[in-house]
């Protein structure tokens, strides 16, 4: 009997319709379209800007493009995870929000939170269900309404993050497809560098904490570059080391859209062409935990049966991994 590995079998994604540029950022903040674009790659990022509408229905629209797409009935599908820094509310679960909405009323649901590390390790998760043999179809979503923790008043963050969602199906494989491998990590030396500092059991909401805006994402920009330069890039090189790929066995470089340097670096130190790398982040900005679908979804009508696809990320916390995985379809 041959070994059971977990593929992607369907990819689905979901942006919100309103733009906001470069341009338009300029009359927000100081800041312009040739500095923003310089040192990140974004030219524009999604907003959903509907304050009725949270995560859950940007992860819910991304699950019904993958079930249409794939004729996939929903009913059939054992379990969902949901990657997210932004659940619709802090303790009942997003995830299970999604899969009663889409109809996997036979699946059950939770949460993980890594940070824009979330969709990598949800995905690592998903595969141990499935290759343990006890589930068959599993729905990983990356969702993120990242406007949501934002202060559209501090140039260091709001001209790099935007809203979006992406999701896999994942499923047994027996031709020796799917994911082969992965190495994920993490170190808490960054938790001062990338945190939201209030609204946890450490500093719970309160006047205080409101008036002076720690409900929103705070970083030390130059801090998580280098590590996020140095780590991801490491880890990718590690994969392909102790599976002995070599840069012409790699067909894709799947990385986290966090800045377009940090990408370029990692793919630089894979020797690989930049036709290999694949980038969204011009359109879409930093969507956190919906960066690697997205870019799945945008390049899926690319990739073939076989091709060697390695994925990195680094996040918060910090955290940060690479995975190599074969696919396993010609869309």
């Amino acid at each position: 009997m041959n070994k059971i590995t977990a593929a992607i079998t369907a990819v689905g994604t979901y942006v919100p319709e309103d733009v906001l540029t470069n341009k338009m950022l300029e009359k927000m903040v100081e800041t312009n379209d040739e500095w923003i674009f310089s040192r990140t790659g974004i030219r524009e990022r999604r907003i959903l800007k509907d304050p009725s509408k949270g995560t859950s229905y940007l992860g819910i629209e991304a699950a019904k493009n993958l079930i249409e797409k794939s004729n996939l009935d929903p009913k059939e599908i054992d379990l969902v995870i949901l990657a997210s820094v932004t659940p619709d509310l802090p303790v009942a679960a997003t995830g299970v929000h999604i899969a009663t909405q889409i109809g996997a009323i036979n699946a059950f649901a939770y949460d993980l939170q890594a940070a824009c590390s979330g969709f990598l390790y949800a995905m690592s998760t998903a595969s141990a269900y499935i290759e343990s043999g006890r589930y068959k179809k599993v729905l990983v979503v990356g969702a993120d309404k990242m406007s949501s923790i934002i202060d559209y008043t501090d140039r260091t963050t709001c001209i790099i993050f935007g809203d979006g969602a992406g999701a896999v199906l994942m499923e047994p494989n027996e031709e020796g497809l799917g994911l082969q491998d992965e190495i994920l990590r993490s170190d808490s030396i960054g938790r001062e560098s990338l945190k939201i500092e209030a609204g946890g059991s450490l500093m719970p909401p309160s006047e205080e904490t409101v008036a002076n805006k720690l409900h929103y994402v705070r970083q030390d920009g130059k801090t998580v570059f280098k590590f996020a330069v140095s780590n991801m890039s490491g880890v990718s090189e590690q994969i392909m080391e102790r599976n002995k790929l070599m840069n012409d066995d790699v067909d894709w470089l799947v990385a986290h859209q966090a800045n377009k340097r940090i990408v370029g670096a990692t793919a630089q130190r894979m020797g690989l062409d930049d036709k290999k790398v694949l980038m969204n982040i011009e359109r879409y900005g930093n969507t956190t935990s919906a960066t690697l679908p997205l870019l799945l979804g945008d390049y899926e009508k690319q990739f073939k049966k076989g091709d060697n696809l390695v994925f990195a990320s680094f996040g918060g916390g910090f955290t940060w991994g690479a995975t190599y995985l074969k696919w396993a379809y010609n869309s």
